[in-house]
């Protein structure tokens, strides 16, 4: 397999790579998120604490499944838009930004109305700590895509 299909095509996505970048992208939170999320909380930036396991509306599942279920699906999302538009270095920096950027206004724009029925009080603070938490999900994604890869291509 060539470095380009490793960190980006312009060619469709096969379907295996598909289900590579949901559980990239599912992987990537507990793992690169999550883990940025305990730092932030250590240092006393960020009051709740990660892991969360509170059972989430309507299905019960613990936040923390239901979160890592979303991160799949913006695997899947950034397998057919991130690895279409970018490769080599560009690819990890868009996978970095996308992820910033793109997940962190989902979630003040979106998820936080439809959650809260309002957006954050502090939008430039949720926006920051947001963007740190969301690009770590992206390279963690983008990391985790490229192993699976690499590992799939070795086998054959």
């Amino acid at each position: 397999m060539s470095t380009s299909s490793l960190n980006g095509t312009r060619a469709a996505a096969a379907p295996v790579t598909l289900v590579l970048a949901f559980i990239a992208g599912a992987l990537a939170v507990p793992v690169f998120h999550q883990v940025l999320y305990l730092l932030l909380h250590l240092a006393g930036i960020i009051p709740a604490a990660p892991y969360n396991m509170t059972p989430t509306k309507p299905m019960g599942v613990p936040a923390l499944v239901s979160i890592s279920f979303w991160g799949g699906v913006w695997g899947v999302v950034f397998a057919l838009t991130v690895r279409r538009w970018f490769s080599g270095p560009a690819y990890w920096i868009a996978a970095l930004v996308a992820g910033g950027v793109a997940l962190t206004l989902v979630a003040i724009f979106v998820v936080a109305p439809l959650k809260t029925g309002h957006l954050p009080a502090t939008i430039g603070r949720s926006f920051a700590i947001g963007f740190l938490l969301n690009a770590a999900w992206g390279i963690g994604w983008a990391l985790f895509l490229a192993l699976f890869e690499r590992l799939r291509a070795a086998r054959a």
